[in-house]
Protein backbone atom coordinates (compact mmCIF):
# COMPACT_ATOMS: atom_id res chain seq x y z
CA UNK A 1 0.00 0.00 0.00
CA UNK A 2 0.82 3.42 -1.24
CA UNK A 3 0.17 7.06 0.15
CA UNK A 4 0.38 10.12 -2.11
CA UNK A 5 -1.11 13.35 -1.20
CA UNK A 6 -2.05 16.44 -3.19
CA UNK A 7 0.32 19.27 -2.82
CA UNK A 8 -1.20 21.12 0.34
CA UNK A 9 -1.65 25.43 0.43
CA UNK A 10 0.88 27.05 2.83
CA UNK A 11 -1.69 28.23 5.25
CA UNK A 12 -2.11 23.81 5.49
CA UNK A 13 1.56 23.38 6.83
CA UNK A 14 1.20 26.78 9.21
CA UNK A 15 -2.25 24.98 10.64
CA UNK A 16 -0.48 21.50 11.25
CA UNK A 17 2.73 23.05 12.29
CA UNK A 18 0.46 24.85 15.02
CA UNK A 19 -0.90 22.04 16.52
CA UNK A 20 1.74 21.09 19.35
CA UNK A 21 0.91 24.57 20.59
CA UNK A 22 -2.59 23.90 21.18
CA UNK A 23 -1.84 21.64 24.39
CA UNK A 24 -3.52 22.07 27.23
CA UNK A 25 -2.41 19.48 30.48
CA UNK A 26 -3.85 17.88 33.38
CA UNK A 27 -3.28 15.64 35.63
CA UNK A 28 -5.09 12.51 35.52
CA UNK A 29 -4.28 10.21 38.89
CA UNK A 30 -0.54 11.18 39.20
CA UNK A 31 0.03 11.16 35.29
CA UNK A 32 -0.32 14.41 32.87
CA UNK A 33 -2.73 14.16 29.78
CA UNK A 34 -2.42 16.47 27.04
CA UNK A 35 -5.59 17.06 24.98
CA UNK A 36 -6.65 20.44 22.38
CA UNK A 37 -10.29 21.57 23.10
CA UNK A 38 -12.29 23.02 20.84
CA UNK A 39 -14.98 25.38 22.27
CA UNK A 40 -18.49 25.17 21.85
CA UNK A 41 -22.13 23.57 22.42
CA UNK A 42 -22.64 20.51 24.91
CA UNK A 43 -22.63 17.61 24.89
CA UNK A 44 -18.92 17.51 24.17
CA UNK A 45 -17.38 14.98 21.73
CA UNK A 46 -14.27 13.13 23.47
CA UNK A 47 -12.38 11.79 20.45
CA UNK A 48 -9.14 9.21 21.31
CA UNK A 49 -6.85 8.75 18.41
CA UNK A 50 -5.26 5.23 17.15
CA UNK A 51 -1.69 3.64 17.85
CA UNK A 52 1.09 6.16 16.92
CA UNK A 53 -1.65 8.99 16.51
CA UNK A 54 -1.78 11.81 18.41
CA UNK A 55 -4.54 14.54 18.68
CA UNK A 56 -3.58 15.28 15.44
CA UNK A 57 -5.87 12.83 14.07
CA UNK A 58 -8.58 14.49 14.30
CA UNK A 59 -7.46 17.95 12.89
CA UNK A 60 -9.33 17.43 9.42
CA UNK A 61 -12.53 15.81 11.27
CA UNK A 62 -12.75 19.26 13.98
CA UNK A 63 -14.25 21.63 11.12
CA UNK A 64 -16.93 19.59 10.22
CA UNK A 65 -17.86 19.31 13.33
CA UNK A 66 -17.71 23.52 13.87
CA UNK A 67 -20.10 24.72 16.66
CA UNK A 68 -19.69 21.81 19.13
CA UNK A 69 -17.00 21.30 22.08
CA UNK A 70 -14.25 18.79 21.70
CA UNK A 71 -12.00 17.09 23.68
CA UNK A 72 -9.16 15.67 21.90
CA UNK A 73 -6.33 13.60 24.12
CA UNK A 74 -2.96 12.27 23.73
CA UNK A 75 -3.04 8.81 25.19
CA UNK A 76 -0.63 7.87 27.03
CA UNK A 77 2.98 7.73 26.04
CA UNK A 78 1.90 9.30 22.77
CA UNK A 79 2.27 13.12 21.43
CA UNK A 80 2.73 15.32 24.82
CA UNK A 81 1.33 12.78 27.45
CA UNK A 82 3.84 10.53 28.72
CA UNK A 83 4.00 7.04 28.98
CA UNK A 84 3.07 6.12 32.79
CA UNK A 85 3.61 2.67 34.11
CA UNK A 86 1.64 0.59 31.41
CA UNK A 87 -0.06 0.35 28.18
CA UNK A 88 -3.31 -1.66 28.88
CA UNK A 89 -6.20 -0.82 27.08
CA UNK A 90 -7.63 -0.37 30.90
CA UNK A 91 -5.15 1.82 31.60
CA UNK A 92 -5.88 4.22 28.82
CA UNK A 93 -9.71 3.77 29.18
CA UNK A 94 -9.06 5.42 33.67
CA UNK A 95 -7.15 8.08 31.63
CA UNK A 96 -9.83 8.93 29.91
CA UNK A 97 -12.52 8.93 32.67
CA UNK A 98 -10.27 11.04 34.94
CA UNK A 99 -9.78 13.28 31.88
CA UNK A 100 -13.90 13.60 31.76
CA UNK A 101 -13.89 13.87 35.45
CA UNK A 102 -11.40 16.75 35.37
CA UNK A 103 -12.71 19.00 32.92
CA UNK A 104 -16.25 18.30 34.25
CA UNK A 105 -17.79 17.31 31.02
CA UNK A 106 -21.28 16.16 31.38
CA UNK A 107 -22.13 12.70 29.55
CA UNK A 108 -20.06 12.94 26.18
CA UNK A 109 -19.85 11.56 23.27
CA UNK A 110 -16.90 9.35 23.59
CA UNK A 111 -15.47 9.10 19.89
CA UNK A 112 -12.56 6.42 18.98
CA UNK A 113 -10.53 5.15 16.45
CA UNK A 114 -8.81 2.13 16.19
CA UNK A 115 -6.50 1.96 19.80
CA UNK A 116 -9.09 4.72 20.75
CA UNK A 117 -11.55 2.37 19.61
CA UNK A 118 -10.68 -0.59 22.06
CA UNK A 119 -10.03 2.27 24.59
CA UNK A 120 -13.90 4.25 24.00
CA UNK A 121 -14.86 0.48 24.08
CA UNK A 122 -13.25 -0.51 27.69
CA UNK A 123 -14.51 2.92 28.98
CA UNK A 124 -18.19 2.88 28.50
CA UNK A 125 -17.34 -0.79 30.05
CA UNK A 126 -16.33 0.48 33.03
CA UNK A 127 -17.14 3.87 33.65
CA UNK A 128 -20.23 4.18 31.52
CA UNK A 129 -21.93 6.10 34.10
CA UNK A 130 -19.70 9.23 32.48
CA UNK A 131 -20.61 8.60 28.75
CA UNK A 132 -24.09 10.14 26.71
CA UNK A 133 -22.78 7.76 23.55
CA UNK A 134 -20.54 5.85 21.79
CA UNK A 135 -18.61 5.90 18.28
CA UNK A 136 -16.55 3.26 17.44
CA UNK A 137 -14.68 3.75 14.05
CA UNK A 138 -12.44 1.02 12.63
CA UNK A 139 -12.28 -0.85 15.79
CA UNK A 140 -11.88 -4.27 17.05
CA UNK A 141 -12.62 -6.55 20.26
CA UNK A 142 -9.76 -8.96 19.86
CA UNK A 143 -6.92 -7.82 17.10
CA UNK A 144 -5.58 -11.11 14.60
CA UNK A 145 -2.03 -9.67 14.90
CA UNK A 146 -0.33 -12.90 13.52
CA UNK A 147 3.47 -12.80 14.25
CA UNK A 148 4.32 -11.95 10.39
CA UNK A 149 1.46 -9.63 10.18
CA UNK A 150 2.79 -6.60 8.28
CA UNK A 151 2.19 -4.34 11.00
CA UNK A 152 3.94 -6.39 13.74
CA UNK A 153 7.08 -7.24 11.38
CA UNK A 154 6.82 -3.20 10.87
CA UNK A 155 7.10 -2.48 14.24
CA UNK A 156 9.48 -5.06 15.03
CA UNK A 157 12.04 -3.77 12.19
CA UNK A 158 11.85 0.04 13.09
CA UNK A 159 15.14 1.37 15.16
CA UNK A 160 15.89 4.15 16.85
CA UNK A 161 15.80 6.97 15.78
CA UNK A 162 13.09 6.55 13.92
CA UNK A 163 12.78 9.31 11.05
CA UNK A 164 9.40 10.77 9.53
CA UNK A 165 10.44 9.46 6.11
CA UNK A 166 10.64 5.56 7.62
CA UNK A 167 9.44 3.57 4.11
CA UNK A 168 7.17 2.18 7.08
CA UNK A 169 4.77 5.33 7.14
CA UNK A 170 4.28 4.75 3.31
CA UNK A 171 1.97 1.55 4.27
CA UNK A 172 0.81 2.44 8.16
CA UNK A 173 -0.51 5.50 7.31
CA UNK A 174 -2.02 4.28 3.62
CA UNK A 175 -4.84 6.00 2.84
CA UNK A 176 -6.94 8.51 -0.38
CA UNK A 177 -4.66 10.34 -2.52
CA UNK A 178 -6.15 13.32 -1.56
CA UNK A 179 -5.34 13.44 2.30
CA UNK A 180 -3.13 16.63 2.89
CA UNK A 181 0.44 16.01 2.51
CA UNK A 182 1.02 18.64 5.70
CA UNK A 183 -1.22 16.30 8.26
CA UNK A 184 0.59 13.19 7.29
CA UNK A 185 3.53 14.67 7.67
CA UNK A 186 2.69 15.93 11.46
CA UNK A 187 1.81 12.36 11.81
CA UNK A 188 4.95 10.93 10.95
CA UNK A 189 6.93 13.40 12.99
CA UNK A 190 4.37 12.51 15.86
CA UNK A 191 4.85 9.02 15.77
CA UNK A 192 8.77 9.40 15.01
CA UNK A 193 9.15 11.26 18.69
CA UNK A 194 7.90 7.89 20.43
CA UNK A 195 10.47 5.28 21.19
CA UNK A 196 10.76 2.00 19.01
CA UNK A 197 10.48 -0.28 22.56
CA UNK A 198 7.54 1.68 23.40
CA UNK A 199 5.70 1.06 19.38
CA UNK A 200 6.36 -2.74 20.24
CA UNK A 201 5.28 -1.93 23.98
CA UNK A 202 1.95 -0.88 22.99
CA UNK A 203 1.14 -3.26 20.35
CA UNK A 204 1.67 -6.24 22.11
CA UNK A 205 -0.45 -4.74 24.67
CA UNK A 206 -2.77 -4.39 21.55
CA UNK A 207 -2.55 -8.00 20.09
CA UNK A 208 -3.23 -9.49 23.66
CA UNK A 209 -6.40 -7.64 23.97
CA UNK A 210 -10.26 -9.43 23.91
CA UNK A 211 -12.66 -7.26 24.63
CA UNK A 212 -15.44 -9.66 23.79
CA UNK A 213 -16.84 -10.00 26.94
CA UNK A 214 -16.22 -6.52 27.80
CA UNK A 215 -18.33 -5.16 24.65
CA UNK A 216 -21.53 -7.47 26.18
CA UNK A 217 -21.26 -5.24 29.30
CA UNK A 218 -21.67 -1.61 27.10
CA UNK A 219 -25.16 -0.17 27.97
CA UNK A 220 -24.42 2.93 26.08
CA UNK A 221 -25.87 4.32 22.10
CA UNK A 222 -23.82 3.40 19.95
CA UNK A 223 -22.25 3.93 16.63
CA UNK A 224 -20.28 1.98 14.52
CA UNK A 225 -18.56 3.08 12.03
CA UNK A 226 -16.40 0.87 9.14
CA UNK A 227 -13.97 1.88 6.15
CA UNK A 228 -15.71 -0.46 3.57
CA UNK A 229 -11.61 -0.98 2.92
CA UNK A 230 -10.19 -1.38 6.09
CA UNK A 231 -7.14 -3.61 5.73
CA UNK A 232 -6.51 -3.77 9.35
CA UNK A 233 -10.00 -4.67 10.58
CA UNK A 234 -12.12 -5.50 8.08
CA UNK A 235 -16.05 -6.87 7.96
CA UNK A 236 -15.62 -10.24 9.97
CA UNK A 237 -14.48 -7.51 13.13
CA UNK A 238 -17.35 -4.95 12.31
CA UNK A 239 -19.95 -8.05 12.70
CA UNK A 240 -18.52 -9.13 15.82
CA UNK A 241 -18.53 -5.48 16.95
CA UNK A 242 -22.13 -5.61 15.51
CA UNK A 243 -23.19 -8.86 17.85
CA UNK A 244 -21.45 -7.78 20.86
CA UNK A 245 -22.58 -4.04 21.34
CA UNK A 246 -26.32 -4.62 21.89
CA UNK A 247 -28.70 -2.40 19.67
CA UNK A 248 -25.40 -0.27 17.86
CA UNK A 249 -26.08 0.92 14.58
CA UNK A 250 -23.20 0.14 11.57
CA UNK A 251 -22.55 2.18 8.63
CA UNK A 252 -19.77 2.28 6.08
CA UNK A 253 -17.52 4.66 4.59
CA UNK A 254 -17.74 3.86 1.05
CA UNK A 255 -13.85 4.01 -0.34
CA UNK A 256 -12.77 4.57 3.16
CA UNK A 257 -9.89 1.94 4.28
CA UNK A 258 -8.52 2.28 8.30
CA UNK A 259 -9.03 6.09 8.30
CA UNK A 260 -12.26 7.38 7.45
CA UNK A 261 -11.87 10.37 9.43
CA UNK A 262 -8.81 10.99 7.52
CA UNK A 263 -10.27 10.18 3.95
CA UNK A 264 -13.95 11.20 4.25
CA UNK A 265 -14.14 13.54 7.55
CA UNK A 266 -17.42 15.21 5.93
CA UNK A 267 -19.21 12.07 6.14
CA UNK A 268 -17.63 11.03 9.21
CA UNK A 269 -18.98 14.05 10.98
CA UNK A 270 -22.27 14.03 9.27
CA UNK A 271 -23.09 10.28 11.19
CA UNK A 272 -21.81 11.03 14.15
CA UNK A 273 -24.46 14.15 14.09
CA UNK A 274 -27.19 12.20 12.82
CA UNK A 275 -26.60 9.09 15.26
CA UNK A 276 -26.86 11.54 18.30
CA UNK A 277 -28.03 15.14 17.44
CA UNK A 278 -31.64 13.16 17.04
Amino acid sequence: MTSVALEAAPDAWAEQDAWAGRKQFINAGGLEIAYVEVSGTEPALVLLHGFTDTSRSFSLLAPHLAGRRLIMPDLRGHGASPAGKGFGIADFADDIASLIQHLQLDRPVVVGHSLGAMVAVALAARHGEFIGGLVVMAGTLKPDFTSDHPLVAGVHSLRDPILPADPFYEWWHACRPDVPEPFLAGLAKDASAMPAPRWRAILEEIRRADLTSTAQEVRTPTLIIAGACDPLFGEAHQQALSRCLSGARLVRAEACGHNPHWEDPAFVAQAIVEAFDA
